[in-house]
């Protein structure tokens, strides 16, 4: 099993903003720790840039790919579609439960057209996604 995780905008900021949501390990030592117990090839890519995520997606040849858009989740029409139109599935995550926080945060563009979404749980969020594909 060859899985993707795709890290969108200020994500690459975990363990240093917002640590009351976000918790205080950087994604780069949970990632280590993630791919040291799970039975999978999990690849990672993580940019702040809307055109480069598109790219990300559209050139995977995983079996899976695991997104967090960050805040292009509630604003990008285009990885809404770009996710729409790959033939890998996708499971969108979010670390925090994005129905209790702000208003805005409430509409995902990306889960009607994702296999499954899964937030609230941390960093855990990415490992329920893996066990997803994996099991």
């Amino acid at each position: 099993m060859k899985l993707l995780i795709v890290n969108g905008p200020n994500l690459n900021l975990i363990g240093q903003r917002e640590e009351e949501i976000y918790g205080k390990e950087t994604f780069l030592d949970y990632f280590e720790e993630l791919k040291a117990k799970k039975n999978a090839q999990i690849d990672y890519f993580q940019s702040n840039v809307e055109g480069e995520i598109i790219d990300e997606l559209q050139n995977s040849n995983h079996d899976g790919i695991i997104l967090n858009a960050g805040g292009y989740t509630h604003t990008s029409v285009s990885i809404r579609d770009c996710v729409k139109a790959i033939n890998v599935p996708v499971v969108e995550v979010h670390i925090s439960n994005i129905m209790q926080r702000e208003t805005f945060r409430h509409v995902s563009l990306i889960s009607e057209v994702a296999e499954g979404c899964i937030f609230g749980f941390g960093l855990k969020s990415y490992e329920l996604a893996v066990d997803y594909f994996t099991t």
